[in-house]
């Protein structure tokens, strides 16, 4: 059996990191469903492919980590040691004899270097840029972590009660919607990262102005 690992919200200033893995014997019946990089899909088509892929698999798992928990570990580790670190939680969770990872760092070869002495097993790991362009089963597990992280959006918008928008800091809805927040509250919304710059730049704001100089 062999795995393919990729993430979702990884540079999202709101809503959670979800890390999908996909476990299967061969991937002929993903290459069957299609799948593909979820960025390339309508959201429509990652739903159904979605359950089509986890009836599929042997087995397939998410790893999730919250805005809140974020925050909390990137005050001793990186973005990249926490994406590795459930990286390792998710390939591990059956045993295998290949991994291939959509690699989150810059350098290939030392995160493939570090998922291997995290694991501390004998199994083959190839971690690349754009596997989930390449490989169907990181394709597929690009599917479940985003149609994941699509849903738990969704939670956070009914948690609010009105459109949040996709979380990410490109977004001019979820960015308006923060610092519209912040304004009124003086602290940031919940479920939102506040040790990315652009939400600790609205904090800074916030605090060295008055509320009717915004």
């Amino acid at each position: 059996m062999f795995c393919g690992v990729d993430e979702a919200g990884r540079g999202s200033v709101m809503g959670p990191l979800v890390v999908g893995v996909v476990y299967v014997e061969t991937d002929k019946d993903l290459k069957a469903i299609g799948v593909k990089d979820s960025k390339k899909l309508t959201p429509r088509t990652r739903e159904r492919m979605f359950d089509q892929i986890t009836s599929a698999a042997d087995h397939w798992c998410t790893v999730v980590m919250s805005s809140e928990d974020i925050d909390e570990q990137r005050k001793t580790i990186t973005l990249n040691e926490i994406e590795l670190n459930m990286f390792a939680e998710g390939v591990s969770k059956w045993d295998t004899v290949q991994i291939l990872a959509d690699c989150p760092d810059i350098n290939e070869t030392a995160f493939t270097d570090r998922l291997y002495s995290k694991l501390g097993k004998d199994v083959e790991i190839i971690a690349k840029h754009k596997a989930d362009d390449t490989y169907p089963i990181v394709s597929a597990a690009s599917i479940v972590a985003k149609v994941t992280r699509d849903r738990m959006m969704e939670s956070i918008r009914e948690e609010f009660g009105k459109d949040v928008g996709s979380g990410y800091p490109s977004d001019s809805k979820t960015m308006d919607f923060i610092r519209n927040w912040i304004q009124e509250n003086g602290k940031a919304p919940p479920n939102v990262r506040t040790s990315w710059e652009p939400v600790r730049e609205m904090l800074s704001l916030r605090k060295n102005t008055r509320l009717d100089d915004w």
